[in-house]
């Protein structure tokens, strides 16, 4: 009789298993997929305030010649140089992950 309940018992165990090794695999799928949306819209964000920083500067130096409009247009610039460089850090960042993510299985 106790043999039985050790068979009962041991697929139980196995089936637990393969379902939870089923659920690991799905939720890590969609944590890719996560990650791979929030990178191409954090990329996205980036390029477009890059480009309005650029469109800023360039109307703000046809403007006029005032010392503050001359200080702002530095301040932009450097902040417009900060972000070419953070922009340039994350996609540098997102290489290993994009090797990865492109061995990943798709649905």
């Amino acid at each position: 009789m106790s043999d039985w309940a050790i068979w009962g018992a041991l697929i139980v165990v196995f089936l637990a298993g393969v379902t939870a090794l089923a659920l690991v695999v799905v939720r890590s799928l969609e944590a890719v997929r996560d990650f791979k949306r929030t990178r191409r819209r954090a990329a996205r964000r980036l390029n477009e305030v890059a480009a309005k920083g650029e469109v800023l500067a360039a109307r703000a130096e046809s403007a006029g010649d005032t010392l503050e409009l001359e200080a702002s247009i530095a301040r932009l610039r450097v902040s417009v140089a900060r972000l070419a460089v953070l922009a340039d850090a994350l996609d540098e960042a997102q290489a290993p992950v994009a090797r990865v993510a492109a061995a990943m299985p798709r649905k």
